[in-house]
């Protein structure tokens, strides 16, 4: 993994110095950004999929249910000689990812017995599976640190502090010991105090002790320069590159979800519309099925220690939902939703500090909106206290999923595809066509037999309706400006465009049914 940071950095370093790259992998936001972005696209590549497919959810359940296949792991290689068993091993994202199969298995198999639907069928397997590992660790691993919290809590605010050090310049180790020229060497006395006697008494026992020995490493070097506690006096301070470690683990993530989705893109479509076609065709549906779900897993449990899970099950569902809500293409699906996913992250992270967008703070909002219930207060004569100023500094990761979602409700209230707004105004000229239709009929069943004085008259014509007389002459007054209708003295006939609409309603309506 550092060989792989290594790599990277050295590009870096082509069109940047080291102190601009130190400088700007030192900044929490730009770090937290980045993560988020990170997690936000290979979650949303995966989610879409998900949701297509009915199984957003799915998510929620490998979140638990990769406890079984980490505990399981940790205790193969604990039981193996001459391997030390550590959280930070890659064979336990190898059980995780298990642990995702294993789910999804189990699901299918309970849901193809007939008796139970999937959604039941998800809700028996993960608590299951999840109930397992957690006996797994009380009866096994009692005296080890490993629980739901240690794999499945993280802090994506605190991403910039989990890092490699990388030297580039001076990178030679010191090593002080006491007799070298810069030790700080001091003499201590060690039976005055408790002795009762002077340091210069003849019984009086010292102890040299030297403040700066030992090997120190380049990092270690600067850190102490950092804290003003400069040990270990250099020429030229060693210069450092520190890279954070979720960015190559997410970086990786990231790049196999996307070639995994861009290299089996027609397998992945086929199979989540039609399964059946896909496995005709001589695909492997199933196959595809479990090789998303192990990248799932494996997208979770790279996740959940640089954000947090409540940030990735958010990441798999929210964005995929939300892009939904803007197209039906699949392709556009796959490109909206790591965007809004990635937006949401970098938003987000202003929102946890209360500023909303660069536009407007939370303190702003609430000020306003104290500023409102005074006036409403003052009307009925009550007395409304001031809030005061707002302080506003919160969860970073909660912050970004109420991000995420607002994106979604923006999307569900205005987007042209079936927004809230678009139904709302379609239904009304929906309403509106239908109503046009039904006077426009009654006008041309009328309008030529005996009693077109009493059908057609503008003074009654409301009455056949049992509309309100005002509506009735507003929508007349429409039908004229689009030359569907025309008055003559206080009778109302249809034009010729007219006549030929109500034709051609007819002649759809016949042919549709």
């Amino acid at each position: 993994m550092q060989a792989l940071e290594r790599i990277i950095i050295d590009f870096l370093l082509l069109f940047m110095d080291s102190g601009t790259l130190y400088d700007l992998l030192n900044s929490p936001r730009l770090v937290a950004t980045l993560v988020g972005a990170l997690v936000a696209i290979s979650g949303a590549l995966l989610g879409t999929f998900l949701l297509l497919r009915r199984m957003s959810l799915t998510s929620d359940a490998i979140s638990h249910t990769i406890l079984l296949g980490i505990v399981i792991a940790f205790m193969i290689m604990a039981a193996l000689p001459g391997i030390e068993p550590d959280l930070s091993s890659p064979w336990l994202i190898l059980g995780a990812a298990a642990a995702g199969v294993a789910t999804v298995i189990l699901t299918e198999l309970i849901q193809k017995s007939g008796l139970v639907k999937a959604d039941a069928a998800l809700g028996l397997a993960f608590p299951l599976l999840f109930a397992v590992s957690i006996i797994l660790i009380s009866r096994y691993l009692d005296n080890t640190h490993l629980d739901v919290h240690s794999v499945t809590v993280g802090e994506i605010g605190a991403a910039w502090t989990n890092t490699h050090s990388h030297c580039y310049e001076n990178c030679a180790t010191v090593t002080i010991t006491p007799e070298s020229e810069i030790a700080e060497v001091s003499r201590d006395c060690t039976n005055c105090t408790r002795g009762g006697i002077s340091p210069r008494d003849p019984e009086a026992i010292f102890v040299e002790e030297c403040a700066n020995c030992g090997t120190f490493t380049p990092g270690q070097i600067v850190a102490q320069a950092a804290r003003g506690r400069q040990l270990v006096p250099v020429d030229q301070m060693p210069v450092l590159v520190l890279w954070p470690k979720s960015l190559t683990v997410m970086g990786v993530i990231t790049l196999v979800n996307l070639l995994f989705v861009t290299v089996f893109y027609k397998e992945l479509k086929l199979s989540t519309f039609d399964s059946a076609l896909a496995k005709a065709l001589g695909f492997r549906p199933a196959w595809i099925s479990y090789a998303l779900m192990i990248l799932v897993s494996i997208t979770a449990v790279g996740a959940f220690d640089a954000v947090g899970s409540i940030l990735v099950i958010a990441f798999f569902i929210i964005p995929p939902a939300t892009a939904t809500l803007l197209t039906h293409r699949l392709s556009t699906l796959l490109i909206l939703s790591p965007i809004i996913g990635a937006l949401s992250a970098h938003f987000g992270y202003d929102l946890a500090r209360g500023d909303l967008f660069s536009v407007v703070t939370v303190s702003q909002i609430v000020g306003a909106v104290n500023d409102v219930a005074r006036a409403v207060g003052g009307i009925f004569g009550l007395t409304i206290a001031d809030a005061g100023p707002v302080r506003w500094n919160v969860s970073i990761s909660a912050s970004i999923v109420m991000m995420a979602f607002l994106f979604f409700m923006l999307a569900w209230v205005g987007s042209p595809r079936g927004g809230l707004i678009a139904t709302l105004i379609q239904r009304r000229a929906q309403r509106q066509s239908f109503a046009d239709q039904v006077l426009l009929a009654h006008i041309y069943n009328h309008q030529n037999e005996l009693d077109a004085a009493d059908e057609c008259s503008i003074r009654h014509l409301h009455e056949h309706f049992n509309w309100p007389h005002a509506r009735t002459r507003w929508m007349l007054a429409r039908l004229r400006a689009l030359n569907l209708v025309r008055v003559e003295d206080e009778m109302i006939q249809l034009t010729d465009r007219g006549e030929r609409q109500v034709r051609e309603f007819r002649a759809t309506q016949l042919a549709t049914g």
